[in-house]
């Protein structure tokens, strides 16, 4: 197939250009495509795709267009291609053509990014598109880096399926001759010809163990065979394949019988179709099976001036380095730029190797990095508490003042609950000497009438959760003791006189709680 020509001149008369030019924005994508793509995606760019003879393949440029187009509004191949035939817009930004230009097959996409993947420059149409931004002003010295999964369309294999589809594999790409020399040191039952799992009794634990040792050794008289002959190519990588998915999974005991690891291998191939697939996670909760895509966006523009695709398992920063590629080799940066370079990024991007290289090429770092867990600290006021029951959560404390002492509860360190008087309603004043019926109660202790909220009724929790006590009121009680001057029990009913009124709140608190 040869390189097809799109069409220089557009018929004036069936045209889109006169159409759709008043209809839309000067800055519009399409607008922008149509001024453009004679330029950025010349036919010529893609001549080293297709062959010097054959019959004439769909323009390029016009793929091209498609293709960038597609991947702007998230389209799949078919609702691009639809809309390229049916949407006057698509055809405007690939150059004006006509209104009955003809459409091509969804295929033809995927032709055209298979040719792409197989060159010397797969990502071509990304670079022209990048380095257009670039001269039009559009990316700055700030990146943004990210990560997100790319799951695997393949299905995840276990140990007995992985290891018979490996030799099935092995079988399929050898010739005839090395075919039956492999095929005459297999011991089990099995022709290997057809996929999926090996037949077997699954329930029986026996069986089970039986056909791993018989897959195992299989696979071992296998690469024995081939040990130390030349391989085709094709074949070295199935042998490999094989060796692989052996070597990770299956482990030999004391007995000499080959059994599953009882570990999962740091590396572990996950599936014979698609070997570069690996196990990953996104947070320690969200796990997937395939690849991770890394990104580099620049935050004003949000143009993406970078992407590398890695196995699932892999690290976000450990390609964050290939990631600002750009930033690192722009010595012509001048003042007269704007602020220097610089990169933001989660966690992930905050480990001291990732750092070190910033700091190396003077390029700031904006990303975050973990903050190490603060040291819990105690107040020397924090009340004592004896029980004989398992011990409360919250840890009850009186702060003294020049005249009274306001009730207060001070919360186990790291709690959400930082204002619990406010939220239980506790804000009655206590005396700053003696007990409940001491010396101390005054009238001019007391606060103004009004002040005193009706505590809401309920356990007081405002620490970590402690085991609940079965024990009755009789051996479940607790003694605070604040200053060493006022003890209370638990469940005990407290008197609160306001303001010589005759207004009693009784209080009924299970725990150490403070009415």
């Amino acid at each position: 197939m040869t390189v097809g020509l799109a069409p220089r001149q557009a018929d004036l008369m069936k045209g889109t250009a006169s159409f759709v030019a008043g209809r839309v924005k000067e800055n519009s994508i399409f607008a922008v495509l149509h001024r453009e793509c004679h330029v950025l995606f010349a036919d010529e760019l893609f001549a080293d795709l297709f062959a010097d003879s054959g019959r004439r393949s769909v323009p390029p440029r016009i793929v091209a267009v498609v293709m960038v187009l597609q991947r702007l509004f998230g389209l799949s191949d078919r609702d691009a291609v639809e809309s390229f035939e049916f949407d006057a817009r698509w055809k405007y930004a690939a150059g004006g053509l006509d209104f009955d230009y003809p459409g091509f097959s969804h295929t033809v996409l995927v032709d055209m990014r298979a040719r792409l993947a197989a060159s010397q420059r797969p990502r071509r149409i990304f670079e022209v598109s990048l380095d257009a931004a670039r001269r039009a002003g559009l990316v700055g010295a700030r990146r943004v880096l990210d990560s997100t999964p790319l799951y695997d369309a393949v299905a995840t294999m276990d140990t007995v399926t992985l290891v018979r589809s490996a030799i099935r594999q092995l079988l399929d790409v050898v010739d005839a001759k090395l075919g039956a020399e492999l095929r005459a040191v297999l011991a089990r039952d099995d022709d290997y010809a057809s996929g999926g799992k090996a037949t077997c009794d699954w329930d029986d634990a026996a069986a089970r163990e039986a056909l791993v040792h018989a897959l195992a050794q299989d696979a071992y008289a296998c690469l024995a065979v081939l040990d130390g002959a030349e391989l085709a190519p094709a074949v070295a990588q199935a042998a490999e394949l094989l060796a692989t998915v052996v070597g990770q999974d299956i482990e030999t005991g004391d007995d000499g019988i080959f059994r599953i690891a009882r570990k999962v291998a740091k590396d572990r191939v996950i599936s014979v179709v698609d070997p570069d697939a690996r196990h990953g996670h996104k947070t320690a909760v969200r796990k997937f099976d395939g690849y991770k895509g890394h990104i580099s966006v620049d935050p004003d523009s949000e143009v993406i001036t970078a992407t590398v695709v890695t196995p699932g398992n892999a690290g976000d920063a450990s390609v964050a380095a290939e990631l600002i590629d750009d930033l690192v080799g722009d010595d012509d940066r001048t003042d007269d730029d704007g602020p220097g370079p610089k990169v933001y990024g989660d966690n992930a991007y905050g480990t001291g190797e990732f750092q070190s290289k910033l700091e190396a090429k003077g390029i700031a770092s904006g990303a975050r990095r973990s903050r190490p867990p603060r040291r819990a600290t105690y107040s020397p006021r924090t009340a004592s508490i004896s029980t004989s029951g398992p011990a409360p959560s919250p840890v009850p404390t009186m702060s003294p003042s020049s005249s009274a002492t306001r009730a207060t509860v001070r919360a186990w360190p790291g709690s959400a609950n930082r204002a619990p008087a406010a939220r239980y309603g506790i804000a009655a004043q206590l005396p700053s000497a003696g007990g409940p019926s001491g010396p101390g109660l005054t009238k001019g202790h007391w606060p103004a009438p009004g002040t005193v909220k009706k505590a809401r009724p309920g356990p007081l929790t405002t620490g970590p959760p402690a085991q609940r006590s079965n024990a009755s009121s009789a051996t479940s009680c607790a003694a605070v003791t604040a200053g060493g001057e006022h003890e209370y029990a638990a469940r005990r009913k407290v008197t609160i006189q306001v303001a010589g009124r005759a207004e009693r709140a009784k209080i009924h608190h299970s725990g150490p709680t403070i009415g």
